[in-house]
This record gives structure tokens, sequence and C-alpha cells, in this order.
């Protein structure tokens, strides 16, 4: 499964905004298979912030844990931020370059 993180806009800022990003989620991830990826794309996303990467992320992750895969996340605003919250949680997030999942 892929998530396109633009569907929520290509301003991604706040948790409030963020957990309403997790709550229209929730249907379609009832649906992911155990074994399943859960690939997050970043493509088209301007503003990534701390508060909503962590949000959605972290509830991802404890989800899904080594299934989710972080693609298109070399923009100027995504890349910091999941430097930042490698550091403060660490963490390592799986990231596919080039687009290769």
């Amino acid at each position: 499964m892929t998530i396109y993180l633009k569907k929520f806009g290509t301003t991604l800022l706040g948790r409030d905004f963020a957990r309403e990003a997790i709550a229209s989620l929730l249907p379609t991830l009832k649906k992911v298979k155990d074994n399943e990826k859960v690939e997050i794309d970043f493509e088209g996303v301007s503003v990534f912030t701390p508060g909503w990467g962590h949000e959605v992320l972290s509830f991802l992750i404890d989800k899904f844990g080594n299934r989710v895969i972080l693609k298109n996340t070399t923009n100027p605003s995504v890349k910091p931020v999941l430097d930042f919250l490698e550091d403060i949680h660490k963490i390592k997030f799986n990231i596919v370059w080039d687009n290769l999942a």
C-alpha cells in the first residue's frame, strides 16, 4: 500500500491536522495485510513540520514497524525534519532512494 501525503495537502503542519490525517487513514489501514509494506510517498509535499511528522510517522511505525518505507524524501523541507525526528527519537527510518522499492 502507498500513502501519498500530498492528498493531505502540500503544507503538512500541526499535530491537530496530523491527527485528522490519521483518522482519515484508519479505514484504509485496516485493509493492510500482515506482510504488506506501507509506503509513505512525500512527492509534492512543500512543507513538512516536525509536529505533523512525529504524529503520523510514529503512529504508522507503532502499527506497522519496519514495514513502513519512506519515498521521495529529498525535498529540502522533508529531509531535515526526518533527520531531526531520527535524532531525537533514536530511530532510523526505512528510506527508499530513487523510488526503488
